[in-house]
């Protein structure tokens, strides 16, 4: 009951519903009659040029029906700062979302990086019902300080993690690093970063990318789930803080940033070169999100 409530109450207070509040709680409870009288994956318009596929507890796409954009000031961020060709990273793309706004939507070329296998299919079937399998490159792998192996819890749906014991819910993933993925490509301009705690590692494993000038923001999770690793967020803030990076927050409907004091409680973009970014998403087209017939 209280795991419905506070689903209930993020379709409410959700920013992207604050002219309808009610068509939020209304797309839930028809997305709850269409799981009981369908059991199969529906396709679902996630903006005018991109599609998702949904299907009956996949919490990374059935929010974004809900909401329109799940993240929505992460998501709208990077579909008024990408433009075609740049180059994004995607870091624990999940099934996809990311991947599929920036390069269906905006036609930026993507690498996406999924370590378990079930979900990297998902995200696998999302960029083909996309046609968009020349712009994004996906790696079933995770992405640590050095290259080897861990392991990942895999029935946890958005929350599966790295895990320090091997156990029957566990899978062995390949780890890479993010340099050394990047060492023949060109600089992303956009990384987003979401595993679950094990962003330090990412960010150990990603000093040369940090240290190129062409990337100028980072989307990143910090809401202290890397404590389970003997991890302090505020470490990655000054690490950030040392390549030139600050925390800002992003306002879709007036397309400004506003720089914070720290980081926040769950995505906290990371921000260099400000004036070259504002210009970037000021300019920016319209775009309109899902059946809501919504600009942003």
């Amino acid at each position: 009951m209280m795991k419905l409530f506070r689903v209930l109450k993020f379709i409410y207070t959700h920013p992207f519903n604050s002219e309808n509040k009610i068509i939020g709680l209304i797309n839930f409870f028809k997305w709850q009659v269409n799981c009981f009288l369908n059991p199969y994956p529906i396709i679902y318009n996630f903006t005018e040029n991109s599609k998702l596929i949904v299907s009956k507890s996949l919490t990374g796409a059935t929010g974004n029906l809900y909401c329109g954009l799940m993240e929505y000031n992460e998501m709208a961020f990077l579909l008024h700062f990408l433009r075609p060709n740049d180059l994004f990273v995607d870091v624990g793309a999940n099934i996809g979302a990311y991947t599929i706004l920036a390069s269906s939507e905006i036609k930026a070329n993507t690498i996406s990086i999924e370590p378990l296998e079930s979900t990297y299919l998902k995200l696998i079937d999302n960029i083909l019902i996309n046609k968009i399998q020349e712009n994004v490159r996906a790696f079933n792998i995770g992405l640590g300080s050095k290259i080897g192996k861990l392991y990942f819890t895999k029935s946890l749906d958005t929350i599966n993690h790295v895990t320090l014991k091997e156990d029957i819910d566990t899978a062995v993933v390949k780890i890479d690093t993010l340099d050394s993925l990047l060492k023949n490509e060109q600089c992303p301009v956009l990384i987003k970063i979401d595993v679950e705690g094990y962003e330090t590692e990412v960010i150990n494993g990603a000093e040369k990318t940090l240290a190129n000038k062409l990337l100028k923001a980072i989307i990143i999770e910090l809401n202290g789930s890397g404590s389970r690793y003997g991890f302090n967020d505020n470490d990655i803030h000054l690490k950030l803080i040392k390549y030139g990076f600050k925390p800002y927050i992003y306002n879709p409907k007036s397309r400004k940033i506003e720089e914070q004091e720290a980081f926040g409680t769950h995505n906290t973009l990371y921000l260099r070169d400000i004036d070259i970014i504002q210009e970037k998403i000021e300019s920016a087209k319209k775009i309109k999100v899902g059946n809501k017939e919504t600009l942003i």
